[in-house]
């Protein structure tokens, strides 16, 4: 499987997405948005994963290759190809498809349980998953569900953790996919964030947290082995 990322900022990378391709075998590029780089042809890639990153979705004017980035998107959503948008990508995914992107009521940064709707149980990707687990969050927005998607997860702090397009697309505003690297370099490059609020952590709370990492790395496997049956269902 060929799968393409889209990253916006230096300090959210693939990560753990990239340990799992390459044990896979599967192709990983990368188009550092961040860097001007050339977007590829769509034809060029199976899946697309975009990452995170502290701007959001209605900052083109700050970001001058995020309107050619929507566009992107949308032609893959369109020629159905599978998708994965973690946290700003998910909102960036659900806009494309319909949502209304806004600020939460909370920032919601930090180890905070999750818990899966109804709707989860006849989702092909997340049949592995437990009912509540606490994945790492680090978003302010969050947006509506866009028609034709299904909720698959909420939390205490934001209603909108996860949604299903289809049966191709993916949207999660946590991230599964971090390692403590990851959430170090987060904290240092999104310090100014870390304000007082109903959900938000002390970094002393979010670094060496390494059972829920492991937890989490888990579950974004699962998921990533389903999206990879789904591609292997296509293909045979």
């Amino acid at each position: 499987m060929r799968i393409h990322c889209l990253q916006h900022v230096p300090f959210e990378a693939a990560e753990e997405i990239a340990g799992w391709a390459e044990v896979k075998g599967h192709a990983l590029t990368t188009t550092r948005l961040y860097e001007s780089q050339a977007l590829p042809a769509i034809r060029d890639f199976d899946m697309l994963v975009v990452m995170g990153g502290p701007m959001g979705v209605y900052d083109e004017a700050l970001y001058s290759w995020m309107t050619a980035e929507k566009a992107f998107i949308k032609e893959a959503i369109q020629s159905h190809k599978l998708m994965l948008g973690i946290c700003l990508g998910a909102q960036l995914v659900a806009e494309q498809i319909g949502g209304e992107v806004y600020p939460n009521k909370w920032k919601e940064i930090g180890w905070f349980p999750v818990r899966l709707t109804g709707d989860a149980q006849t989702s092909a990707f997340f049949q592995g998953f437990p009912e509540q687990w606490v994945p790492f969050h680090w978003h302010g927005d969050t947006f509506s569900l866009p028609a034709g998607a299904r909720r698959l997860a909420s939390s205490l702090g934001c209603a909108q953790q996860c949604f299903e397009y289809e049966d191709y697309v993916v949207g999660l505003q946590f991230h599964l996919e971090v390692n403590e690297s990851s959430i170090r370099k987060i904290i240092t490059n999104c310090a100014g964030e870390l304000e007082p609020g109903e959900c938000i952590q002390a970094p002393s709370d979010m670094t060496d947290q390494a059972e829920r990492i492991i937890a989490s790395n888990t579950l974004l496997f699962i998921l990533l082995d389903a999206m990879e049956e789904k591609h292997l269902s296509r293909t045979s």
